[in-house]
């Protein structure tokens, strides 16, 4: 009776601390989100999109504390709409009596951690999600009016649709699969993003007159490779991690197979990308290896598990592929300015990535992945555009011609990022 006591204590102490470090380098995809995007922007916009980036992530952990977890993950609901149950910020955690009494042959039929662990590992979802947004909306939106949103997207709009799939409700009884999140966290993302980015507008020069698309380069390419690799590594948490547990044969084997499918999708998406540039601009665009890595890595979040490592690279290929024409035309046909091209990399590619589970996860179908990618994308959407448009009315969401030209740096944060190349 000890041993098997002793048994379930470790087993217990094992998958919370994996829940727990896989968290971390979700956390950590932060980090990468952050220099990404400061690589991807102008000098003068970096302080500010730096301060967004750490922002966000701390209105994601106090929202999701007080509303968003207990949304997502209520004791009750209808399918729809959850039980409002607001207990988690008041504490407590599983009962350990009740959990060692748990019998031995059902141990592995449940997935036993802490409670405490499961919030923080969705918690960093949900900053993830949220993080997308950032950099669609980049260079020109007031940083005040982001913060609001921010507050609506992880308390509300992101956990609800969260529910429908993870937490129980419709989608999942449906038959809807999402692994780790290329519907749930990225196209929503990319859903809010795109709304914000409707009502914003373009950049001042990004288009001419007579339609011509002006490029704008981002100021530090070193930093947004960094960031990708800091993406390219928080993601075997963001994928490796959902598989909740570890302490057993199977599930080691499972974790393991993720790791490797989702290294794998992420060196195809390079590829792809790289050489779809090249053919279609004659030169090898790093921008391009960057967001066919990144693309790469949402194509084979949806299931990471069931494909073949080759089968996971050909995934991830074409999402590189894809990824490379998605931002050439929202950018010079629909005239949608997205600095660093994050519709196109999580909500067009995140679309693919449900679309293609039905090839390797025979519980899929395509009618029930596209019911489900509709659905996530419709309430985003729809959301965040009632959502932005109400901050636009109240508040602005614009920064005005003449801080846009100076960099919002100075008007929104009052510093410079880089003040050596100005101040002399």
């Amino acid at each position: 009776m000890e041993a098997i006591e002793g048994i379930k204590n470790l087993s217990y102490a094992l998958d919370t601390f994996y829940f727990l470090i896989t968290g971390a380098l979700v956390m950590w995809m932060a980090a990468g989100f952050a220099m990404l995007e400061a690589g991807l922007v102008r000098s003068k916009n970096t302080a500010e999109i730096l301060t967004k980036n750490i922002v966000l992530f701390a209105i994601a952990g106090i929202m999701y504390m007080l509303m968003g977890y207990n949304i997502m993950y209520p004791a009750d609901g209808n399918g729809y709409f959850p039980a409002i149950d607001l207990s988690f910020m008041f504490g407590g955690d599983n009962d350990a009596a009740e959990v060692l009494a748990t019998d031995i042959e059902g141990w592995y039929d449940g997935s036993y951690y802490s409670g405490m662990s499961d919030f923080f590992f969705q918690m960093v979802f949900v900053a993830t999600a949220m993080s997308i947004v950032s950099g669609a909306v980049a260079e020109r939106m007031k940083l005040w009016s982001f913060m609001v949103f921010a507050v609506v997207m992880t308390g509300f709009i992101y956990p609800l649709q969260g529910y429908w799939k993870w937490g129980g409700g419709f989608l999942d009884t449906m038959g809807f699969q999402d692994f780790a999140g290329s519907g749930v966290v990225h196209l929503c993302g990319a859903a809010a993003a795109l709304a914000g980015v409707l009502l914003l507008g373009a950049r001042k020069g990004k288009y001419g007159p007579n339609g011509e698309v002006r490029a704008i380069p981002g100021a530090n390419l070193p930093m947004a490779t960094l960031g990708t690799f800091i993406l390219w590594l928080g993601w075997f948490g963001f994928n490796g991690g959902s598989e909740l547990i570890l302490s057993n044969v199977g599930e080691a084997n499972a974790v393991a197979a993720v790791f490797v499918n989702t290294n794998m999708a992420a060196a195809g998406g390079v590829i792809a990308g790289i050489s779809a540039a090249r053919l279609m601009f004659g030169k090898a665009d790093l921008t391009m290896a960057l967001n066919g890595a990144l693309a790469g890595l949402v194509a084979i979040t949806a299931e990471p598990l069931a494909p073949t490592p080759i089968g996971a690279t050909l995934i991830g290929a074409f999402g590189g592929l894809l990824v490379v024409f998605a931002i050439t035309i929202l950018d010079r046909k629909l005239k949608i300015d997205d600095p660093v091209g994050a519709i196109s990399v999580h909500g067009v590619v995140g679309i693919f990535g449900l679309l293609a589970v039905p090839i390797y996860n025979t519980d899929a179908t395509v009618i029930t992945q596209a019911t489900g990618m509709a659905v996530i994308f419709a309430w985003s959407f729809g959301a965040s555009l009632v959502t932005w448009g109400i901050i636009k009315m109240v508040m602005g969401i614009r920064v005005s011609e003449e801080e846009e030209y100076e960099g919002v740096d100075i008007g929104e944060c009052g510093l410079e990022a880089y003040p050596e190349f100005t101040n002399k």
